[in-house]
């Protein structure tokens, strides 16, 4: 059966992408507001200088990541049983308690234990790309998940730069607002968000084994293309870590910088980021096809590590920024060639699965960047090479894009198999996007909460 044309789908369905998106943007200013602050807070708890910082910003993110690593293909299993809703109310609620728990720990202890509770409930990505898959049809999902992605560079233009600014009088101060923020997404979740996952469409119970760790990872298994494509999305989320774990220390050692401006390149590294999801990605993916995009945005994300590795400058290293930018490329049509292998009411985990691969990588990655950027700052250090963390992400990356070329030459690209569709802007994106599967329009509108 065809898909249901814009005008055949309920109001509050064409409204889904734009509210899912909403949701994601609150999400990422609670987490962005905190991120220039919380090595320094690790640092005045812990002592011993910025060596032993890393040390402890390595632990902390190794910890969140195995905590992240148990739970979200629970919480992705439970959005496939129960709707993904529910889930995301239940993570923003929990997010804002344990911003609050920050805010108040005295001890890096008790600092260590709201970022393991803060691992258990982060869990609105989740489920919110699981969302995008409900709603959106193959062929759209790559410029989708662009669109959704532009909502973490939105937030990465705002919070850090709040962040850096409100730390720069208080490291705690931000952890407040984040907890506000948070609360405040789980408000307009509560009172705006519809369902996307019709009662029809859900697994019929929920199963353990498929919700554990190994157990959702099994599922890639049943997939030689996903589980293929699973190796270069583990690749590009290790090296990711390496701007979680060590940008702020390093920006710190190498350039003097400090949680403000730290907090003010985060915002241009949001503002560039935003603009090549929102409107490269969806322009380019019906154009160049998913492989091809996929390849160049792992290309620019090689060019950028190395160039943020090897800057001596503070100005040479935001050369960097834009190239980083396009990295972001590749993740969308990764994402994207994905979900078209798997069964609509497997989505759930797939994400879920998807998030156990990012979380795995930061099991690794976090300890491996910080280990490696506190050796090449060590006055006994062979090597004095503060940006050989950066240097090893950019091999990495070589690695995923040799993979991904590999597995994906005989990909047809379904993002160019409709090039007649117009290509929405974020404002106008839910009014062309329908639902995937065989559902008719009629069905739609009683299903629709």
């Amino acid at each position: 059966m065809d898909q249901p044309t814009p005008t055949d789908l309920h109001p509050r369905r064409r409204a889904a992408l734009a509210l899912i998106y909403v949701t994601v943007v609150l999400d990422m200013l609670s987490f962005g507001i905190v991120i220039p602050v919380l090595p320094h807070l690790i640092e005045q708890l812990a002592g011993g200088g910025i060596s032993n910082a890393a040390w402890w910003v390595g632990v902390f993110s190794t910890v969140f990541a195995l905590v992240q690593f148990a739970f979200s293909p629970v919480q992705g299993a439970l959005s496939d049983r129960f709707g993904r809703r529910p889930v995301i109310l239940i993570s923003n609620a929990g997010l804002s308690l344990n911003f609050v728990l920050l805010a108040i720990a005295p001890t890096l202890w008790l600092l260590f234990v709201a970022r393991v509770l803060l691992g258990m409930t982060a869990a609105s990505f989740t489920t919110a790309n699981a969302y995008i898959a409900d709603i959106t049809p193959k062929e759209k999902r790559a410029a989708a998940y662009g669109i959704l992605g532009s909502a973490f560079g939105l937030g990465f233009i705002i919070g850090p730069g709040v962040g850096g600014f409100l730390g720069h009088y208080d490291l705690r101060l931000p952890f407040w607002v984040a907890a506000v923020l948070a609360a405040c997404n789980f408000l307009y979740g509560l009172f705006v968000l519809p369902e996307s996952l019709p009662k029809e469409r859900r697994t019929a119970r929920f199963e353990m084994h498929s919700a554990h760790p190994l157990g959702s990872l099994k599922l890639l298994r049943r997939y030689p293309l996903v589980l293929n494509l699973a190796v270069v999305m583990f690749l590009v989320y290790l090296a990711h870590y390496v701007l979680q774990t060590t940008f702020v220390l390093y920006a710190d050692y190498r350039y003097s910088w400090g949680p403000q401006a730290v907090g003010y390149v985060l915002m241009l590294v949001g503002a560039c980021d935003g603009f090549v999801q929102a409107v490269l990605t969806r322009r380019l993916a019906p154009r160049m096809g998913e492989r091809r995009l996929m390849l160049s945005g792992m290309l620019c994300g090689i060019g950028a590590f190395l160039v943020m590795g090897l800057a001596n400058t503070g100005a040479m290293f935001l050369l960097g920024i834009p190239l980083m930018a396009l990295w972001g490329l590749s993740q969308p049509p990764i994402q994207s060639l994905m979900t078209h292998q798997v069964d609509p009411s497997e989505q759930g985990r797939l994400q879920g699965a998807i998030s156990s691969l990012a979380s795995f990588a930061g099991i690794f990655g976090p300890f491996l960047f910080a280990q490696v950027f506190s050796f090449s700052i060590s006055p006994a250090s062979p090597l004095h090479l503060p940006g050989l963390a950066f240097v090893l992400s950019a091999a990495l990356l070589a690695i995923g894009a040799a993979i991904a070329w590999h597995v994906t030459r005989h990909t047809s690209d379904l993002a160019k198999a409709d090039d007649a569709t117009p290509h929405a802007s974020p404002g106008e994106l839910s009014s062309v996007v329908s639902l995937q599967g065989t559902t008719t329009s009629t069905e739609t509108s009683e299903h629709s909460p």
